[in-house]
């Protein structure tokens, strides 16, 4: 029978799968059994797990191997970039070999929603600037972005151009530096207008980073919900003494 990307159990698996990527415990190179062994170790059936797996091979994220060593591994050609620095992605890119450019597909000023409210600590309704961004890495998109800025810190952004680093932009015209960032990880799967942005095919992971960047008075000046390309970028996190440092990610070169 045809494979298929599956139902809510195959959907569960997918984002275990990616969690564990994500924590650290699952690293490129690691291999995670026959497909006995993982339907086994996931509790479901065979069925279930080559539908599961199947966006994620599709995706580069996963490949198969065969032969008596074979079975399912995390794809290794991975580069290492920092995704929560606070230099803001093009720097990053730039750093570590990749070529960066950046689509504007909207920029608004509106009221903010109750949810982008709370999370820049201002009341509902207060006008904001949204400017939602299409990233690419080596001429591949690699990410969509959304962040939202309190209109009344940063007057005439709309008006600058916001195809670069609106980190630089923030810190050169506003005096906005980030001093400090809190930043939520979680799977979700692409919706069409996403797939399309993106390049890729309906309901394939995507790694969605909510940030809220805060500046030396703890005051949030950014909203902002990134969509990255589960094949193109591995987050992970170290551990101190202190905490857990800032999140960091590898960008995957594109094959095609």
């Amino acid at each position: 029978m045809e494979e298929s990307p599956g139902g809510p159990v195959a959907e569960d698996v997918r984002r275990r799968i990616l969690s564990m990527l994500a924590s650290g415990a699952l690293r490129p190179g690691s291999r995670l059994g026959t497909e006995r062994e993982m339907a086994d170790s996931f509790a479901v059936s065979r069925s279930t797990l080559r539908s599961a797996l199947l966006p994620l091979s599709q995706a580069g994220v996963l490949e198969r191997r065969t032969g008596r060593a074979g079975g399912t591994f995390i794809r290794a050609d991975v580069v290492q970039r920092n995704a929560a620095e606070q230099s803001g992605l093009p720097a990053r890119l730039h750093s570590t070999g990749h070529t960066s450019a950046t689509t504007v597909l909207a920029a608004d000023h509106r009221p903010a929603t109750p949810a982008e409210a709370a999370a820049l600590e201002v009341p509902d309704g207060t006008p904001i600037f949204a400017i939602r961004r299409l990233r690419y890495a080596d001429g591949v998109p690699l990410s969509v972005d959304l962040s939202c800025f309190v209109a009344a810190r940063t007057a005439d952004l709309l008006e600058q151009p916001l195809d670069g680093s609106i980190y630089e932009l923030l810190r050169e015209r506003y005096g906005l530096q980030p001093d400090y960032t809190t930043e939520t990880i979680e799977v979700v799967s692409a919706s069409p207008r996403e797939a399309d942005w993106l390049q890729i095919a309906q309901r394939q992971p995507l790694l969605a980073i909510t940030r809220v960047t805060r500046d030396s008075a703890g005051r949030p000046y950014e909203h902002a919900y990134d969509l990255f390309r589960a094949d193109r970028v591995r987050l992970t996190a170290t551990s101190s003494g202190a905490g857990v440092s800032p999140v960091s990610a590898a960008v995957v070169p594109d094959r095609t």
